[in-house]
């Protein structure tokens, strides 16, 4: 089991975990795509005050542009090859992401924090690793939001695990990915 918990454990660290866990595969569907259009829809995740200083990480891990604070954005889900919604992430989410791309147990012992301002791609709220939409599971597309995380299960029991049950409710439960869904405006669909 491999369980992050190094507060020293980079955005430069994890972005060769990426790379040596062969996530380049993503990055063909951004090769036609300017850095500059890559590091402004990575810009767009967060509030300004968050991402004008953030390091900005391309999909296969490569640094468009160094930062200056502890944040690190991205043009797309780097989980999901060729995604195009983008996220801003602390520390503790971008080891989620390490350990995820790696299929391997996370936990923290702070809580982390993800925008999502422009919205995420469709997903099973149960079930990380589902693929087909009309597999019965519950599935979201949310519109924009944040993702925390939280060092104990009990910091989020009472939260719904249902997507539509209005406020922020639990994605993932009863996984290593396990987080909280902070919904901050209406979804499209």
């Amino acid at each position: 089991m491999l369980i992050f918990k190094s507060k020293h454990f980079g955005a430069r660290a994890i972005a060769t975990s990426i790379l040596c866990l062969g996530m380049a595969a993503s990055v063909s569907a951004h090769a036609t795509e300017s850095a500059d259009t890559k590091i402004k829809r990575a810009m767009s995740a967060a509030p300004a005050s968050i991402s004008a200083k953030a390091t900005i990480m391309d999909t296969d891990g490569t640094i468009l542009r160094q930062g200056s604070n502890e944040w690190t954005c991205l043009p797309g889900v780097m989980l999901i090859p060729g995604d195009k919604h983008p996220m801003c992430n602390d520390d503790p989410w971008m080891k989620w992401m390490a350990a995820a791309a790696a299929g391997a147990a996370f936990s923290t012992d702070v809580v982390g924090t993800s925008y999502m301002l422009q919205g995420d791609a469709l997903v099973n709220n149960d079930d990380p690793t589902a693929t087909d939409p009309n597999d019965g599971g519950v599935w979201v597309q949310e519109g924009p939001h944040l993702m925390m995380l939280y060092p104990t299960k009990e910091m989020y029991a009472n939260l719904p695990r249902d997507p539509d049950a209005g406020g922020p409710y639990v994605m993932w439960d009863n996984t290593p990915m396990v987080h909280v869904m902070v919904p901050i405006a209406a979804r499209d669909n």
